[in-house]
Order: C-alpha cells, then structure tokens, then sequence
C-alpha cells in the first residue's frame, strides 16, 4: 500500500512499516487474512467448502483491502499535512498549513501548529526590522565617527599649522630684539644704559623661554616630540647647566652646586637637548623657590642591563617645600603649588608638566619628596644607552667645553645671507662683520640663485626658509642639482623650530640647522665648525 510522501528525510528512514498508514494497512491485512483463513480452514475440516464460498471470501478480503486503503489514506493525510508544514517551518518557511475540519484532536493540532507559526512569524518579522534598525544605527555612528575623525584630524594640522606660524611669526621679532640688543650692550655705554638693556635682554630670553615651553607642551600632546640618540658627556651636560644658573643663585645668595658619581660613563647615548632641559628646569625651579641657602645636584645611576645605564638626577633644594596635599599636581599643566607662586616668583607651570612628560618619553619616572619649610628633593631616573669603561671615568674641567673664541673667525670668509627679515639681516650681519667675514645679502631664495650665478666664491651660506618669491627649501635644492657648489656648506637659519622642520631642512639637502633667535655665540660656532670642515 502506496504510503504519503513529506519530503522529511527523516520519515523516508523510517522504513515501510513505521509510518502510520503502514502500520494501519498491516494489522487490517492481518486481521482479514486470519478471519478468511479461519473459515476455510473450519470448512474444509467439516468438508463443507464449496466454490461460492471461496468466491464469497476473496471478495471480502479484496474489499477489505480497498477499505484499509482508502481509510488509512484519509486518517494520514492531515498528519501528512503537518509534517510537510513542520518540516517547512524548520527550514524557515512560516507559512500557515492547511487544517481538515475532521473535528478531531488532528484539527485541534494543526490549529495550535498554526497559531504557533503566527507567533514565529511576528517575531521574525520584528527581529528583522531590529536588525535592520541596529544595523542602520551602526552605519549612522560609523559615519559620525569618520566624520568626527576627519574632523579632528583637520582640527590637528590646523593648530599645527597655527604654531608652525605663531612660532615663525614670534621668533622672527623676538631674534632681532634679542639681536640687537647683544649688540647694543657689546658697545661703550654707560652703566645705567647697560644696566637697562641687560633687563631688557633677560626680559626677551624669558620670552623666548616662554615661546619654548608651549611650543613643546604642543609637540608632546600632538604625539610629536621624538628624542634623538647622539653620544655626549654628561659631566660638560651638567656643569653647562649649573654655570647657566649660577648668576640668579647668586642673586638669591644660594649655594648651587654639583656632585658627579664615578660610576656615571663618559658617554652616554641619549637625547642631550632634552636631558639639558630637564635639568634646567628642576635646577631653575629649586633656584628660584630658593631664597637663601643651597642647592645640590647629584648625577650618577647603574647598567640595569647590558649596554642600557639608568641614569640618575637627583636636584635638592632647602628652599619654600610643597605642601603634602600639592605633590601630587605640580605636574599637572599650568598648576603650581601655591596661588601666589606666579604673583612672587613667575612663572606659568608648564616646566614641571614639560619635565615629566619628557621623562616618560625616555621611559624613566619621577619622584618628589617635599617638607613644607624645609625645602624639596626631585629624583629622575633616564634609560639611556652607554658602555661599560674598564678604567675610571675621566673627569672634564667645564672650562673645557666650549673655546674661548671661534678658531675660524677673523678669517675673511665670504658668507652669502639669505635672509628677508631686515631686522635679521642687520643682526646676523653686525654679528659676523664683527669676527671678520664677509658678508652678502639675499632677501629671498631667488635673489640667492643670482648672486651665486654672479659670484660663486662664497664659503657658506644662511639659509632661511619661509621667503618670497623663493623660499628656502627649494632654493636649497636647486643650488644641490647643480655640481659647482657641491661642496658649499647651507646651514638653515630659521624661525621655523617645529618637530620635523630639522629633517625637512636635511632632507632638502641643508648641512645644518639653527633656530631662531640665535644667539651670537652658536651663530659663530656652528658657522666655523662648517667652514672647518670645508678647509680640511
């Protein structure tokens, strides 16, 4: 007996006899074929059998056989019904199915199936539209997002952008009030006047200092400041630093001096600009809050590893001290211990938060142990790279850093400056005509590329690099692409001191850099470093 197919190939495992027409169709074979084989059976033992009973009996069973199939037909095929609909439904197809009204619990099922399906209906379709929702509220804040980025992004070069001028616009200014006022104060005068413009130099170095501080407080929240490795001394590093400082100890009647460890290396590899400017700003603080009696600095350290030295800085003072509920804040931007700290003593805050940014930079710490009355300790420790020595560090006179004059000036060289700042131009010029050179003068790059094409026997050029008409830069690399002055040392001398404008000065073929303001003394010793290494 032919059996309702459902697609569930589940049911096709089954087998013939497990379904449930099967087994309806087998029990009433069964129960007919037992009926019929119990008459014949009953007959031929009283011998009773004839022909039209036998016709009689194969009729009953065919008859009986077409019932069973015709009723097992009907009683399955609702549950057929079903099972296809479940099977749809598993496969996500929640359609209702169709319900025989036969007024049986098969009629109650498939209307409790259908209810059901209702249900996972409903509720797919709200998942979806939930989805929908969730994926377009994440498109919209992706969106929001990039938008926020680029925004943020051109918010970032474009405060670059303000600093790289603000610094250009405020360096030019304050190098030629600086300048000038080096060389006012180099003549005759008298002492009241040398007295006033010695003020009014301190006055433009305290700017400029200013001008330092928030250019590298910028530079360090843009993620910009990067620390150079060059071998230096850290025994000439610290006693340039404690020479700079001596004048307002002394104006404070304090004792500042310094101890070196033997165990400290001659060289050690590291970033001298930035070290400098830690010390400076712990020695200047502990100098400054130090009214009267001594400050101590104590350098020393130990290799933590081989070939990396934890350098060591300790500054000691027994000067105002910092109240125990103040320490924890004296690093914070423009935060100082006391209201009344700018109003006595100056100041806007920013060196603390500067030094221990530029501490973390070299992956060391700071620490501060402070009394109030009885002054304050600041420690650093700096990871730095150096060598273990086999012999006792030599010790270096600090009058031995520097020489005493310039061993190329006086020697007539011809100086080509490049250099549209009038202002800047007098200063450089008073400066360099002073120790002997000969100097041109160019007012933009252009101008330049003239007077070398007039004269090519210049032994160094001062090269600016924001100008008209031609700037720096480009005047740089023009003068490279050509094999006459491939030997013409180009030292730029810039009021651009940004982090990056040195590299971008180097790579455009510059040998050397210099910000503005510059003071005279580097002025004529980077300039004879160059024409020295011209000569030899």
């Amino acid at each position: 007996m032919a059996e309702p197919s459902t697609g569930d190939p589940m049911l096709a495992r089954q087998g013939p006899l497990r379904s449930l027409a099967s087994r309806f169709s087998f029990i009433t074979a069964a129960l007919v074929f037992g009926v019929v084989a119990t008459i014949l059976a009953y007959d031929l033992h009283q011998n009773t059998f004839d022909a039209g009973e036998g016709v009689l009996l194969c009729l009953i069973v065919i008859l009986s056989a077409a019932i069973s199939f015709f009723t097992s037909r009907w009683l399955t095929r609702p549950l057929s019904q079903l099972t296809a609909s479940l099977t749809s439904a598993r496969n996500g197809q929640l359609q209702p199915i169709p319900v025989s009204k036969t007024g049986d619990e098969v009629e109650f099922l498939g209307e409790t199936i259908n209810r059901l399906m209702n249900g996972l209906a409903t509720s797919q379709k709200a998942l979806v539209e939930q989805q929908g929702l969730l994926e377009k509220s994440i498109q919209d804040r992706t969106t929001q997002l990039e938008e926020a980025m680029r925004s943020a992004q051109a918010a970032s070069r474009a405060k670059s952008e303000f600093l790289a001028n603000i610094s250009h616009e405020l360096r030019n200014p304050t190098n030629g009030l600086i300048g000038m006022l080096d060389i006012a104060i180099d003549r005759e005068l008298s002492r009241d006047l040398a007295e006033q413009l010695r003020i009014a130099q301190s006055c433009g170095f305290t700017l400029l200092s200013l001008l330092n501080d928030i250019l590298d407080l910028s530079k360090i929240e843009a993620g910009k400041m990067t620390l150079e490795k060059i071998p230096f001394d850290m025994r000439v590093l610290l006693a340039d630093c404690i020479q700079a400082h001596q004048p307002k100890a002394g104006e404070n009647s304090v004792s500042l001096r310094a101890e070196v460890s033997p165990d400290l290396p001659q060289q050690i590899t590291g970033d001298p600009l930035r070290i400098r400017q830690i010390i400076t700003n712990l020695v200047g603080n502990a100098v400054k809050f130090t009214e009267h009696g001594s400050v101590e600095v104590r350098v020393g350290g130990q290799f933590i590893e081989s070939g990396v030295f934890l350098v060591e800085i300790a500054v000691e003072d027994s000067g105002t001290g910092i109240p125990a509920d103040k320490l924890l804040s004296i690093f914070d931007k423009y935060t100082q211990a006391d209201g009344t700290v700018s109003r006595r003593f100056g100041g806007t805050g920013l060196g603390l938060a500067i030094t221990g940014s530029l501490v973390e930079l070299h992956g060391g710490e700071v620490q501060v142990e402070s009394e109030l009355g009885r002054g304050s300790t600041f420690t650093v420790t700096l990871k730095c790279e150096a060598e273990a020595a086999s012999g006792e560090p030599r010790k270096t006179s600090p009058a031995a850093t520097v020489p005493a004059t310039p061993v190329a000036s006086g020697s007539a060289a011809r100086i080509l400056v490049v250099e549209d700042n009038h202002v800047n131009q007098k200063v450089v010029t008073a400066v360099l005509r002073k120790r002997g050179f000969c100097i041109e003068l160019a007012n933009d790059g252009q101008e330049a590329l003239n007077k070398l094409e007039q004269s090519s026997a210049f032994d160094l050029i001062l090269m600016d690099v924001q100008m008209p008409v031609l700037d720096g830069l480009e005047a740089t690399r023009m003068i490279r692409k050509d094999s006459r002055w491939d030997g013409l040392p180009i030292i730029a001398m810039t009021a651009h001191a940004m982090n990056g404008d040195k590299e971008r000065c180097l790579e455009a073929g510059m040998n050397g850099y210099i910000s503005k303001p510059v003071h005279p003394s580097l002025l004529l010793s980077t300039v004879d470093e160059f024409l020295l290494q011209k000569i030899s």
